[in-house]
């Protein structure tokens, strides 16, 4: 059984990829597309080849970190060595000096050389961070409070941070949307740097006592080259019917997804016309009470519920979601933009969507930590680190798709570069909806179909788990 202390300290590992996250869904593509003048194409694909590395390097890292030896375990020292060059990466980005930004191609060069360092020493401390989730407990339920206590720190951080950065670096001053000034963005790297380092510390110290557990576990062996032994290990993975299922699943579910967190902030800023302000609170409490419902309905929900069929639940919400604030927009049914009402139902909008999404991805991130335990049942060792990584390597190989589309979608509406919200056209406005739509709700009715083949039940986690410790009580194993 784990203890309130220890998810606290496990989860807050979370606030690190939040970083990361929030940086790229809210900043990025308009720091270098509306205020550099970097052209929407460009960045898009520079966003998306970075996002292609980082699904080849997930699955490497998870590998390597379940055959890792050490007197500090399988996933700490790569969570270790992680700390210090994943906060310098923020500061980059957020940093390109002048003589770089006179320069298209240079300032190109640097939004894919920072993109790839930060990129790369965040995966070297998520995917052990995440494969230790499932080493810390097997029971059930638990694993799904200790997954949900990183997500609630992921989620938490990801609206935090952003909402802090638009409230204290980019406010409002003599009438001057903080978000247009370059100036202010050195800042943010800073403030998400700072966030990274003493998340990340936090969670190497709190979940030492963890070590032991992950230097006791049975690797992946064979000989053969590295490369080799590690592409044994990830296909190995796919030999799991049940993994196979939720791969095709959350490959949907997150081409959605990437398409809303590159579309988000723009939607925000010209089709709705929230000032900074307005975004930081339409972004952090709508998502702050989604956190807080989750975490106290998770429990009563995953006693009555099986985590497939929630899984399954939190789609449907989202789906169903999108189907009415945008389409009221484009029918003309809702007030001018500065009326109180526009902005109490896009509170509601991300309300049900915050809820409907962390609820799902618990609950799928609770379902991949059981099927590790029908892996160890059939080949007699634990590729946490293996599964997580693929899962994470799909993740951002559909949302590649996003930052590509959503900057191909901008040049294709004319939303150019020097555009200040109340000055856009209409039919620009109408073309970021569509955009969004047709990027969100198609795939997302994949995934649904797919999720209603996915069954991972209380008793099936525990027919395995009882075969295991018979096995383990007679001393065998399965060497690969």
């Amino acid at each position: 059984m784990t203890d309130l202390r220890t998810r606290i300290f496990y989860g807050s590992g979370g606030a690190v990829y939040a970083a990361k996250e929030s940086a790229y869904a809210m900043f990025i593509l308009l720091f270098y597309t509306q205020v550099l003048g970097l052209g929407g194409t460009i960045t898009g694909a520079i966003i998306a080849t970075s996002l292609v590395w980082d699904s080849i390097s997930d699955p490497l890292v998870g590998s390597l970190s379940d055959r890792l030896r050490s007197r500090w375990g399988r996933r700490h020292p790569f969570m270790a060595l992680s700390v210090l060059p994943l906060g310098i990466g923020f500061i980059g980005l957020f940093s390109p000096p002048q003589a770089v930004i006179a320069e298209p191609a240079l300032l190109a060069a640097w939004l894919l050389f920072w993109s790839l360092w930060t990129r790369t020493f965040v995966t070297t401390f998520s995917i052990p961070h995440l494969a230790l989730s499932a080493e810390i407990t097997d029971d059930y339920h638990q694993r799904s409070q200790v997954l949900g206590a990183r997500l609630a720190f992921m989620f938490l951080f990801s609206v935090l941070l952003p909402a802090v950065g638009l409230l204290l670096i980019f406010p409002t001053e003599g009438g001057e949307d903080g978000r247009f000034v370059a100036a202010n963005y050195p800042g943010y790297g800073a403030l998400s740097c700072a966030v990274a380092w003493v998340a990340a510390t936090t969670t190497l110290l709190g979940t030492r006592g963890h070590i032991r557990s992950t230097r006791d576990a049975p690797v992946p062996r064979g000989g053969g080259r590295v490369l080799t032994a590690l592409t044994r290990d990830l296909l190995r993975t796919l030999q799991n019917r049940s993994f196979r299922m939720v791969i095709t699943y959350e490959f949907a579910c997150m081409t959605a997804y990437g398409v809303i967190i590159s579309l988000n902030m723009l939607v925000w800023t010209y089709l709705w016309e929230f000032s900074p302000e307005e975004s930081s609170v339409v972004l952090s409490l709508p998502s702050l009470l989604a956190i807080t419902l989750v975490m106290l309905t998770l429990g009563p929900l995953g006693r009555r519920f099986p985590k497939h069929r929630l899984m399954q639940f939190g789609l449907a919400g989202m789906i169903l979601n999108c189907l009415w604030l945008y389409p009221l927009k484009l029918a003309g049914l809702l007030p001018d933009n500065d009326g109180t009402l526009v902005f109490a139902l896009n509170f509601l909008f991300m309300l049900i969507f915050m809820y409907c999404f962390l609820l799902r991805s618990i609950c799928t991130q609770s379902v991949i930590a059981d099927i590790t335990d029908e892996h160890e049942l059939s080949h007699g060792l634990r590729q946490e680190g293996g599964f997580f990584s693929m899962i994470n390597l799909i993740n951002k190989s559909a949302t590649v798709l996003g930052p590509l589309y959503a900057g191909l979608a901008l040049d294709a509406i004319g939303l150019r570069a020097g555009l200040l919200p109340g000055n856009v056209p209409a039919a620009t406005l109408d073309g970021l909806i569509y955009a969004l739509g047709l990027g969100v709700i198609p795939p997302l009715l994949v995934s649904l179909a797919l999720a209603m083949k996915i069954s991972m039940s209380e008793e099936q986690v525990n027919s395995v788990q009882a075969a295991l410790r018979q096995r383990r009580e007679r001393g065998g194993a399965i060497t690969p």
